[in-house]
């Protein structure tokens, strides 16, 4: 089994190398690079993800908590939900965002839709029904 540090250090060369795209299994698929701080380190992370931008709104997008289905929420999570803010990459572009996460029916919505559009996320919703609901994060501030 490949280490997740090297497959994630794979998908970040690749997604810079060329300008936000990424081929594999995340060829067509929308990614992000989130850069976060450790909340209990103090050092910068950078973990690829995939997202859904949020309609009508081009400097937002939404991220998912899912950390393939695994009962535990992904450090990340944590460490953007402690901060409130981060940086993304988006194509070959860096920006500020700060961080909301969504409850209720609206959580419920955008998640919903990243099912729809990419069937995993359905599928990692159905390793954790029971154990937590997987979070979803608004990232808004993305300029330009």
């Amino acid at each position: 089994m490949s280490d997740p540090d090297d497959v994630n250090q794979r998908i970040i060369a690749d997604f810079r190398a060329n300008g936000g795209r990424v081929g594999g299994p995340f060829t067509d698929a929308p990614m992000v690079l989130l850069h976060h701080t450790g909340r209990k380190s103090g050092k910068e992370f950078v973990t690829p993800m995939m997202y859904l931008p949020a309609e009508g709104d081009e400097d937002t997008v939404y991220v998912f908590a899912s950390n393939g289905g695994a009962p535990a929420n992904p450090n990340w999570y944590h460490n953007l939900t402690a901060a409130g803010s981060a940086r993304i990459e988006r194509g070959t572009r860096t920006f500020p965002v700060s961080v909301r996460e969504l409850t209720g029916g609206e959580r419920e919505a955008v998640y919903a839709e990243q099912a729809r559009r990419f069937p995993g996320f359905a599928g990692y919703a159905e390793q954790t029904r029971g154990v937590r609901t997987i979070p979803v994060l608004e990232l808004t501030g993305l300029g330009g």
